[in-house]
């Protein structure tokens, strides 16, 4: 009994202290970040994503969700709006408001390996959730012949993976026109990068709460 009592208590000391190395690395409050070590998101997930406990997992986590609401009211507090984070991590985060949604989700590629394997990834980890979803891949209206291939694959690989699945090409170079597709077709969850945390603080700053305000959509940010 006691070996088992310091192997746990080992335990939890290691994943506290890498925990607080994570906690470095926001600038919004710690309280509001809460890290996940799934190899694979069950598919009760957004059911479940809030009930608190500790399964004695070591290691980086593989997703990290974190309140939109306070964040938000934290931006607000201040005279402009920061990144979200000091130094990007490689450990996807995902802010939401209210229940969590996996309906209808739009993914954000770029036409480049990085967003190809940013969206891959994504669909690995939630496999067991977005069987039913409905999704739309936004990608730019050029892209070079030589990711044509890549970019076919992508496609196939979402299909596959969600009940319905449309493609569709726009300029879009800013992540203000991602963020107004998603608000007008009522999308609940946006999958891109995070280079462009910055500006969509900025964004989610100047439109909390007002006309164009959705609650209903989340976003998956990630390296």
């Amino acid at each position: 009994m006691r070996v088992r009592f310091a192997l746990f208590l080992h335990k939890y000391r290691k994943a506290m202290q890498v925990l607080s190395r994570i906690n470095q690395q926001f600038l919004f409050p710690r309280e509001l970040v809460k890290a996940h070590y799934h190899q694979k998101v069950p598919s009760d997930f957004s059911q479940a994503f809030r009930e608190p406990g500790f399964d004695g997992t070591v290691g980086v986590p593989s997703l990290y969700t974190a309140e939109l609401p306070g964040i938000l009211d934290w931006l607000h507090q201040m005279k402009a709006p920061d990144i979200l984070e000091e130094k990007p991590c490689i450990t996807p985060l995902l802010l939401y408001e209210g229940d969590l949604c996996f309906d209808r989700l739009l993914f954000h590629y770029e036409g480049n390996f990085q967003s190809a394997q940013l969206i891959r990834r994504f669909v690995e980890l939630f496999e067991l959730v977005i069987k039913n979803s409905n999704a739309t891949i936004i990608s730019p209206s050029f892209i070079p012949k030589s990711k044509m291939k890549e970019e076919q694959d992508l496609i196939q690989l979402i299909t596959k993976s969600t009940a319905e699945t449309s493609f569709i090409k726009f300029n879009f170079n800013r992540i203000g026109d991602f963020w107004s597709y998603a608000v007008k077709h009522e999308c609940t969850l946006l999958v891109t990068a995070k280079n462009y945390q910055a500006d969509l603080a900025k964004i989610l700053f100047h439109f909390y709460k007002g006309g164009m305000w959705y609650n209903r959509l989340a976003f998956y940010l990630a390296m």
